[in-house]
């Protein structure tokens, strides 16, 4: 469907489709900051950010990497969702920029002035909105307006997070609040493409027992969800916040359980989905004992959300999305594999780095390679496809 749509485009293919340029860059960029992050964290390197190291580091996994791959991921899907040309050449160059204007800006906010610094990142997200909204305005898509919404939160939070940051010297609940917003957009997204693409893989390969559909348990589990993630970002040490936290670990569970990803160990393309799903689940669960008093520092849970359900599921998503739409098979190759397994063990690490904090130096370090070996290596192995042409007739593979 994609290829009759694009036929009038003529310019680079790096910005013939909005996940062409968000995923190569968003992925560098999330390699590069996570580099820089650990040398600031020891003192050893400085940036001349407004923010504090932490604040940083936190809002440019969120905003400088994380809002790149929604970026790439919507303005690919929503052609999908309602027949409409997808954006590419000039606008899309321009959504490019602005986004690398932001990085650029947040770097150096204490130098032109955390106002326009602000400015000049929050006009990103506001634009993409536009972009995104009036397609599915457009197209009548109502359905979709959901996504959007929970878009909107993020980049809500991304306005209280620089205002944060400068009345108050640090982030507490905006970090929590965009952190919120994005898996909200996993557990809805998620929720469609991992139940969705599993089907399709067991129909043809694997017949028998399939993905149960979409019915009122999904739509209870993503409301326990939200409303334990609102609890969270206000009271985080909250006995209440902490039952919640359980209640949606326990729901999410049991709805990861509905999709039959046990079914699906011979293909690694999709079985990476529901291995990154689980991380939700478990992030609620290390977050709830955190609030009920369990001796165990918050980052456990924000990170097995943040690197493990984010970070895997962005990875596993950007790769098959990357293949599909450049004429490649829907397969994972050995490397395509190995970039699998360095995003999970580098969750891996990064938890166990916040649950032994006397190895927390050499585990951070160590889940800091293996994360920067997946996104480098996902520019490296897929970067390539991105920026040629899509493969046609008898060059692609079905």
């Amino acid at each position: 469907m994609p290829i009759a749509r694009l036929r009038s485009f003529t310019g680079p293919a790096v910005l013939s489709y909005g996940f062409r340029p968000f995923f190569l860059f968003g992925a560098f960029y999330g390699g590069l900051a996570l580099l820089a992050w650990l040398p600031m964290f020891e003192g050893r390197f400085e940036l001349a950010t407004s923010f504090s190291a932490m604040d940083w580091h936190i809002h440019e996994m969120l905003y400088g990497y994380v809002a790149a791959i929604v970026t790439g991921f919507l303005l690919t899907a929503i052609p999908n969702w309602t027949g409409r040309l997808p954006l590419n050449g000039a606008p899309l160059l321009v959504l490019v920029l602005v986004w690398a204007a932001g990085r650029l800006a947040v770097a150096c906010s204490a130098a032109i002035g955390w106002a326009p610094a602000a400015i000049i990142d929050v006009l990103f997200l506001l634009l993409v909105l536009a972009a995104a909204g009036r397609e599915v305005v457009a197209g009548e898509n109502w359905r979709n307006l959901r996504v959007l919404v929970i878009v909107a939160l993020f980049a809500l939070a991304n306005i209280t997070f620089h205002i944060e940051a400068h009345v108050q010297g640090e982030t507490p609940y905006s970090q929590r609040f965009g952190l919120s917003a994005v898996l909200l957009l996993v557990m809805l997204i998620g929720g469609r493409i991992v139940p969705s693409f599993t089907r399709n893989w067991l129909v043809r390969e694997n017949p028998g027992r399939q993905p149960a559909p979409f019915d009122r348990f999904d739509a209870l589990s993503i409301a326990a969800g939200a409303i334990a993630l609102a609890a969270w970002t206000a009271m985080p040490d909250s006995r209440v916040s902490g039952g919640l936290l359980i209640g949606a670990g326990l729901l999410h569970a049991a709805r990861l359980a509905r999709w039959a990803g046990d079914r699906t160990t011979r293909d690694p393309l999709v079985l990476i989905l529901h291995i990154a799903y689980a991380f939700i689940p478990l992030g609620f669960v290390l977050a709830g004992a955190t609030a009920l008093g369990a001796d165990m520092p918050a980052s456990a849970g924000v990170h097995a959300w943040s690197v493990g359900a984010i970070g895997a599921m962005t990875l596993a998503v950007m790769m098959r999305a990357t293949r599909g739409h450049t004429g490649r098979a829907l397969e994972a190759p050995p490397a395509t594999q190995l970039l699998y397994g360095a995003v999970i063990l580098s969750a891996a690490l990064r938890i166990a780095a916040a649950l032994l904090p006397a190895l927390s130096q050499p585990l951070l370090w160590a889940a800091a390679i293996a994360w920067v070996a997946a996104f480098w290596g996902f520019c490296g192995v897929y970067g390539p496809m991105i920026l040629r042409p899509r493969l046609t007739g008898q060059e692609a593979v079905r």
